[in-house]
This record gives structure tokens, C-alpha cells and sequence, in this order.
């Protein structure tokens, strides 16, 4: 089983998901957000996951941000459409900004690093492997 990662965002959705092994977290893609159950439901009934993390966005005095309360909608969709998997927090501050300077390191042409898609599954990989790192 596998443990998938949402960075979620009001127009688009970072996912990673872990080895079968839960290893080494791995981009799975960039979609709308407003596909992310739908996709999720398909994902799922191919791929078993037992755990969904979601990065929840909070100022660094820990108030919520703009972004807060979508995550939270999002996650009360999660509930009523995957009732079985547990769904777990992340703090996700610095994310993006994160990803973004793991994109240059890694030799990321500019043009593909401006494609905020990639971002998105940057970041929930990032998120995803540090969750991991702590276990």
C-alpha cells in the first residue's frame, strides 16, 4: 500500500505518491483542483493507498492563511468520499519557495521551472519524503 501526498492549491493540486514499499516518494502529477476527487477515486481503485497526507498552510505564528480554509474543504471532501483511509496534516510552510530552489539544484531548465504545475509535485514530493524521513 502507498501513501499519497496533496499539496493543494485553489486552482491546482500537487500529488506524490510512495513506492509500494514506502521508500522513496515520486511526483505523480499536477491536476485542477477541482479533479482531485475524481482522479483520486480512480487512482485509488487501481493503486491501494493507506494513508493520504495533505500540507496545510499556516503563517509562521501558526494563524491560518488564505489558503487554510480550502485545504480544509478539501479535506472534508476526502472524508466523505474516502471514509476509509486515514487523512493526516503537514505543515507546509515554505513549500513552494523549497521546491522551487530544489528545481535549480537539480538543474531544472527555467522555462520547465516556470511551468507552476511542476511546482506543485515538486513540492508534494518534498513534503512526502520528509514525512517519510521522519518515521
Amino acid at each position: 500500500m502507498r501513501i499519497l501526498c496533496i499539496d493543494y492549491g485553489g486552482k491546482r493540486t500537487g500529488l506524490a505518491v510512495t513506492d509500494p514499499l514506502k521508500i522513496i516518494a515520486t511526483a505523480l502529477a499536477t491536476i485542477e483542483s477541482k479533479e482531485l476527487i475524481t482522479y483520486l477515486k480512480q487512482y485509488i481503485a487501481k493503486e491501494p493507498v493507506e494513508l493520504i497526507l495533505i500540507g496545510m498552510p499556516l503563517n509562521l505564528d501558526d494563524t491560518p492563511t488564505h489558503g487554510t480554509p480550502l485545504v480544509l474543504a478539501a479535506i472534508k471532501q476526502l472524508e466523505k468520499n474516502f471514509p476509509t483511509i486515514p487523512i493526516k496534516t503537514v505543515d507546509e510552510r515554505y513549500s513552494s519557495k523549497l521546491a522551487s530552489r530544489a528545481m535549480v539544484e537539480m538543474g531544472m531548465k527555467k522555462k520547465d521551472r516556470q511551468v507552476k504545475g511542476n511546482i506543485d509535485q515538486v513540492a508534494a514530493t518534498m513534503l512526502l519524503q520528509e514525512y517519510l524521513s521522519n518515521l
